[in-house]
C-alpha cells in the first residue's frame, strides 16, 4: 500500500464514496470480421462500400468485404446493415432481335418495371445525371419578398427597458461558527480554526465543501451524489473503499443513528497514511434518493487528538438539512 498520499488526496476518495454503482455502457451491435476480430458499436451510416460504426472510443470505418457477420443488439436495429452485406444479384440485360438487320439490341425496361424494382437504402447512393436539361439546370424563380409592410404603425413603439440584472444567488456562506450551503440545503458547525478550502469541487471529485486547519492536520469534507442504492449497502461500499486507502486500517466502531432526522450509518476508524496515524469519522446519510458522506480525519499521533476528535464529532452530528 502506498503511503505517500497527501491529506487532500485521502479526502479525494471521500467525494467518490457515494458512487456505489456504475451505469453499464451500451455495447450496441457485434460486428464480426473475417480475420476473427470483433467490434461492438452502432452502425450509423453506409457509404462507398464502408460502414461507419460509433463505438465507445469514437467512430470507426469498416469495409463491407471484411465483415463476416453482424449480430445486432436488438434484431430490428441492423436490418438495413445486414441487407447491405448481401451481394446484389447479377442480372443480364434483356435483348431483342431487330426485324430488319437481325442484330441483337438491349431491350428497354418499361417504366412499370423500373418503379417496382427494389433496392437497399443503405447500399445505394443517388446517381448524378451526366447531362442536365434546361429545366433541370435553371432554378425556379423566387418571388421577391416585399420589404415594406402592408400596414405601417401610426407611431414608433419605444423599446422595452432592459431587464434588471439580479445578483447571482449565494450558494454558501459562513455565519460565525455556522457553515450554510444554500445549493444543497444543509448547514453544519465549523470550528473557528477551520478554513474553507476553495474550489473543493475541482480538487475533490463530487465534493460539496472541504474545510480544515492550515497545516491540514485536521480536515473534513462533505460529498454528495444522487443514488437509488439503499443506505445499508451504500454505507458498506463506502467503508470498504475507505479501508483500501489506509495502511493498517482498523474499524473501531459502527452504529446506525439518524442525523438531522435522516437515516445514517456512522463509522470510527484508525489507519496509517502520509506518514501519520489518522483517526477518522465517516457518516453516510440518505435523503430522498440522495447520499451525503461526511468524512472527518485528524492526526492520532499528537496530544490534541482528543480535542480534534470532539470537534469532528460536533461537526458531523450538527449536520442539519433545510428546505430548498
Amino acid at each position: 500500500m502506498n503511503t505517500s498520499r497527501g491529506p487532500l488526496a485521502i479526502l479525494g476518495l471521500a467525494a467518490l464514496l457515494a458512487a456505489t454503482a456504475l451505469a453499464p455502457s451500451a455495447r450496441g451491435d457485434e460486428i464480426r470480421l473475417k480475420d476473427g476480430k470483433k467490434l461492438h458499436g452502432v452502425i450509423v451510416s453506409y457509404e462507398d462500400n464502408m460502414f461507419k460504426v460509433k463505438t465507445d472510443f469514437g467512430y470507426v470505418l469498416v469495409e463491407k468485404d471484411k465483415i463476416a457477420a453482424i449480430i445486432p443488439d436488438t434484431p430490428a436495429d441492423s436490418t438495413d446493415a445486414k441487407a447491405a452485406l448481401k451481394p446484389a444479384p447479377k442480372t443480364e440485360p434483356a435483348t431483342s432481335k431487330d426485324a430488319a438487320t437481325g442484330a441483337l439490341t438491349p431491350a428497354v425496361e418499361t417504366s412499370k418495371q423500373a418503379k417496382t424494382a427494389t433496392i437497399t437504402n443503405a447500399a445505394v447512393r443517388p446517381e448524378i445525371p451526366l447531362t442536365a436539361t434546361k429545366s433541370d439546370a435553371t432554378p425556379p424563380a423566387i418571388k421577391p419578398v416585399n420589404a415594406t409592410p402592408k400596414t405601417a404603425l401610426a407611431s414608433p413603439v419605444a423599446p422595452p427597458p432592459p431587464p434588471k440584472v439580479e445578483p447571482p444567488p449565494v450558494k454558501e456562506e459562513v455565519q460565525g461558527n455556522l457553515y450554510i450551503n444554500h445549493e444543497y440545503a444543509f448547514r453544519m458547525y465549523k470550528a473557528p480554526s477551520w478554513e474553507i478550502i476553495g474550489d473543493a469541487g475541482q480538487t475533490l471529485p463530487n465534493a460539496i465543501v472541504a474545510m480544515g486547519t492550515n497545516n491540514e492536520s485536521t480536515l473534513l469534507v462533505v460529498g454528495y451524489e444522487k443514488s437509488k442504492t439503499a443506505l445499508e449497502p451504500a454505507a458498506k461500499a463506502v467503508e470498504k473503499k475507505l479501508s483500501e486507502v489506509y495502511d493498517n486500517y482498523r474499524l473501531i466502531s459502527q452504529r446506525t443513528a439518524p442525523i438531522s432526522g435522516m437515516p445514517a450509518v456512522e463509522y470510527h476508524y484508525r489507519g496509517l497514511a502520509d506518514g501519520h496515524d489518522w483517526s477518522g469519522t465517516l457518516a453516510v446519510v440518505a435523503r430522498n434518493g440522495e447520499i451525503f458522506t461526511v468524512l472527518g480525519m485528524t492526526y492520532a499521533d499528537t496530544d490534541l487528538i482528543q480535542i480534534q476528535e470532539n470537534v469532528i464529532t460536533r461537526a458531523v452530528t450538527s449536520l442539519e438539512f433545510t428546505q430548498k
